[in-house]
C-alpha cells in the first residue's frame, strides 16, 4: 500500500529527488550512485542538479562533492544550465531574495526564528539568509515545494530532528500537502534508520493536526 501511495502522491521525478537527497545526506556512495542513476531516467538533468547543489546546506561540502562527481560519471558531463553569476555585487539581491524565501519557509515563525539564530551568532542569521535561503534555496531550476521535500528527506535520513521539525512546517508552508510530506517519507523509508520514518510521520501528523485546530480557531 505504501508503494501504490508513493506512486499516486508524488510523480516520479519528485520521488526520484527525493531518494537522491536522502542518499546523499546519509547513504553510502554506493546509494548515491543507485538513486542518481535511476533518477537520470525519470528527472531532467537540471532539477538533479539543483538537488545535489542544495544538499551541501544540509550534508555539508564533503558529500555534495561525491554526489556531484558521481553524477558527473553517471549523467550529463557538464552541469545542464549556467550556474548564477559569482558573488560580486549580487549580495544584496541574495539577501533580500533569502527574506523573502525563509519568510515563506518559516511563516509566522519567521521573526522568532530570525532572533534566536541571530543570539547564536550573528553571522550564521547573515549565512543562512544570503548563502542558504538566497543563494541556493532561491535559485530557479527547481520550486520551493519540492526543494522543501528534498530537505524534509535529508534532514530525515540524517536523523537532525529539530531540522526536520522546521521543514515539515517549511514543505507545507510552501505548497506541500500533507499527503505528500507523508509519502515523501515513505518513499525514503528503506533509506531511514529502522523505526524512525513512523515517528516522523507522527510528528507530520501533530503538526497537520496544530494547523488545522489554528486555521479553525
Amino acid at each position: 500500500m505504501q508503494a501504490q501511495a508513493d506512486k499516486t502522491l508524488l510523480d516520479e521525478e519528485t520521488r526520484a529527488i527525493v531518494r537522491i537527497s536522502a542518499a546523499i545526506a546519509g547513504g553510502s556512495e554506493a546509494d548515491v550512485r543507485r538513486e542518481l542513476e535511476a533518477g537520470a531516467r525519470v528527472a531532467s538533468a537540471v532539477v538533479i542538479d539543483e538537488v545535489i547543489l542544495q544538499s551541501y546546506l544540509f550534508a555539508g561540502f564533503p558529500r555534495a562533492l561525491n554526489a556531484a562527481r558521481v553524477w558527473r560519471a553517471v549523467g550529463p558531463a557538464a552541469p545542464a544550465r549556467a550556474t548564477e553569476p559569482a558573488a560580486g555585487d549580487r549580495v544584496e539581491g541574495w539577501r533580500a531574495r533569502g527574506e523573502e524565501i525563509c519568510r515563506i519557509v518559516y511563516g509566522d515563525s519567521y521573526e522568532n526564528l530570525r532572533g534566536n539564530i541571530r543570539a547564536l551568532h550573528p553571522d550564521l542569521d547573515e549565512w543562512m539568509i544570503v548563502d542558504g535561503y538566497g543563494k541556493v534555496l532561491g535559485r530557479a531550476g527547481l520550486d520551493l515545494r519540492r526543494r522543501e521535500l528534498a530537505v524534509v528527506a535529508a534532514c530525515a535520513a540524517t536523523g537532525q530532528q529539530r531540522q526536520l521539525h522546521s521543514h515539515l512546517h517549511g514543505a507545507l508552508n510552501a505548497g506541500a500537502s500533507e499527503p505528500e510530506i507523508s509519502a515523501t517519507l515513505d518513499a525514503i523509508s528503506d533509506l531511514v534508520p529502522a523505526g524512525d520514518v513512523a515517528g516522523y510521520r507522527q510528528l507530520l501528523e501533530k503538526i497537520h493536526a496544530k494547523r488545522v485546530r489554528m486555521a479553525g480557531s
